[in-house]
């Protein structure tokens, strides 16, 4: 893959590195979160709550009892 489609595909919110970098993986995710817009982060938040939510259940992992005050 070379440097040219690299970044083309940065250009769509996807990071290629040969070796892992830390420092460059975060201000690539910082750029991109700073480049939507309030609804887009809020929109892409709630989605990835769903997709937890719907991975807890899946495996096991329901809701915590109700509590329940004695009398």
């Amino acid at each position: 893959m070379g440097p040219q489609e690299r970044k083309e595909l940065e250009k769509r919110g996807i990071l290629v590195l040969k070796k892992g970098n830390e420092d460059r993986e975060i201000e690539f995710e910082l750029r991109y979160l700073s480049s939507l817009t309030l609804e887009e982060r809020f929109s892409a938040m709630l989605a990835k709550s769903r997709e937890l939510n719907i991975n807890l259940a899946k495996n096991g992992h329901r809701r915590t009892a109700a509590i329940t005050k004695r009398t």
